[in-house]
């Protein structure tokens, strides 16, 4: 059983969902781009019980509220839902656990607020996102958030309504790792019956996001400073792994053999069979090890 949260910030509220005992070791859990808390549904049920666990809804997405008319969504504004929820629990050091995008915002929560995270748990994602090396690349990445943002509020769209066999198609269309039924509990919390039909939650906003972007060597300096507390779990057939990036993810293969070379030591980086949503999908896979991490003293030992 889970019960449901809300959080009020200045435009309205975080929305969250929690399970577990309110009095046991805090564990908070990031969703990815357009997703939200349900992402965690099949797997918290299969964590040790005597943790509590809170899922949020990131501005704009799921059950939390959109942020103001002319505002666009900058990744540090992520890292600010997670303090202020983490304020509002009165919680003043936890576990972070994230998915995806959650997994790059709990990465720079832990950077910046290293003494608030006794464990950092990311699930296809390396804690970060990677800056483009080409500068001509970053100024149009740059641009665009500006374009789209100005193209989105001329247009002024209605979000479209559609039967719920409809916005289940769509969203695995563009979600090739996820299957019906995780989708559907994706569905769950991600769109609102109306009259006319199924409408996404989601602001349309999300998508003109402005990213904190890093370099590998960057990455492998902050990952320093709170190694030894930090779970990676990637799949092999996810977004993560070399043999299956394009040549434009070469960073990423970069950054995983600075994880070999560097890091290896001091970070566990485990790979496990399934794709992006290997959580949702199939969340026997990882809960072992996750619960290993959670409840083993010495975060160094093996899993």
């Amino acid at each position: 059983m889970f019960s449901e949260l809300k959080f009020p910030v200045p435009w309205g509220h975080v929305a969250a969902k929690a399970w577990g005992p309110s009095d046991g070791h805090p564990v908070l859990c990031l969703h990815g781009w357009l997703d939200n808390a349900n992402t965690f549904d099949k797997l918290i049920p299969l964590l040790p019980r005597d943790y509590y666990y809170v899922a949020m809804d990131f501005s704009g997405h799921g059950l939390s509220s959109h942020r103001p008319a002319g505002s666009p969504y900058h990744f540090l504004d992520y890292v600010s839902d997670v303090r202020r929820v983490a304020a509002a629990l009165q919680w003043r050091r936890f576990t972070l656990m994230g998915h995806s995008m959650g997994g790059s915002v709990a990465g720079m929560f832990s950077f910046l607020y290293p003494e608030m995270v006794d464990k950092l748990i990311l699930l296809e994602n390396l804690g970060f996102l990677l800056a483009p090396e080409d500068t001509e690349a970053w100024l149009k990445s740059k641009r665009m958030v500006i374009d789209r943002l100005l193209s989105l509020e001329a247009k002024q769209q209605t979000p479209k309504a559609r039967s719920p066999e409809a916005a289940l198609q769509r969203l695995l269309e563009a979600n090739r790792h996820l299957t019906a039924e995780g989708g559907a509990i994706l569905l769950q919390r991600g769109a609102t019956e109306t009259p006319a039909g199924l409408v996404y939650n989601r602001d349309m906003r999300v998508r003109t996001q402005s990213r904190e972007s890093f370099t590998v060597e960057q990455c492998v300096k902050l990952l320093q400073k709170i190694q030894d507390r930090v779970l990676i779990i990637v799949a092999q057939d996810g977004l993560l792994v070399p043999h299956k990036l394009h040549s434009r993810n070469h960073f990423v293969k970069a950054l995983r053999e600075a994880f070999e070379s560097t890091l290896k030591e001091h970070i566990q980086l485990v790979e496990v069979p399934g794709s992006h949503f290997v959580h949702l999908n199939e969340p026997e896979v990882v809960s072992g090890i996750i619960s290993n991490f959670l409840t083993t003293q010495n975060t160094r030992a093996r899993l």
